[in-house]
């Protein structure tokens, strides 16, 4: 190759360098859709435990955790009141039942469930209100008790709580 013939094939790879860095495409999973020109903030309150069987710590697990997925997956502002989108509700269930039973007749596995009810404003858009339970459930062997397992659970059935809640207030599925 000649002299010329190299001179073309820098200018083409060092061309090409700069627009690829130039432009940058960004994909988001997250799955929310919300329009940031007309909606900025959300109010979420804390669901207070309405549930006759409680857990002491699953409150605060719950209302954390509902915050930081939104916080992480949103450029919303969280305000305490007059929100753009609002969330509020209550934990109106946790429970446990035997699942499945052994050959012998006793129980081997036990189910423990949570449930809230959610209601959703959407200030911006009032055709998107609703008001809906939600539950997760989790399963352990009757072997293990319940205090044994019962913060990895609840830690599991808090996180998918909050997932369900999400996609069904901002990603629109």
């Amino acid at each position: 190759m000649d002299w010329t013939s190299n001179k073309r094939c820098i200018w083409l790879c060092l061309t090409t360098v700069l627009l690829l860095s130039a432009c940058s495409v960004s994909y988001k999973f997250n799955g929310a859709s919300i329009d940031y020109t007309k909606t900025k903030t959300i109010q979420i309150t804390d669901f207070p435990i309405r549930s006759s069987y409680v857990w002491g710590p699953m409150g605060p697990m719950f209302n954390n955790q509902l915050k930081d997925e939104f916080a992480n997956h949103t450029r919303l502002e969280q305000v305490r009141r007059n929100g753009d989108l609002k969330i509020e509700g209550e934990i109106t269930q946790y429970q446990q039942r035997n699942k499945s039973v052994s050959a012998e007749g006793y129980s081997a596995q036990t189910e423990l469930s949570m449930t809230v009810n959610v209601r959703f404003t959407n200030n911006v858009n009032h055709k998107e209100d609703f008001e809906r339970q939600f539950t997760a459930t989790s399963t352990y062997e009757t072997t293990q008790s319940l205090n044994a397992v019962q913060e990895e659970l609840v830690t599991q059935m808090v996180k998918d709580l909050c997932e369900q809640i999400f996609n069904a207030t901002v990603a629109n599925w």
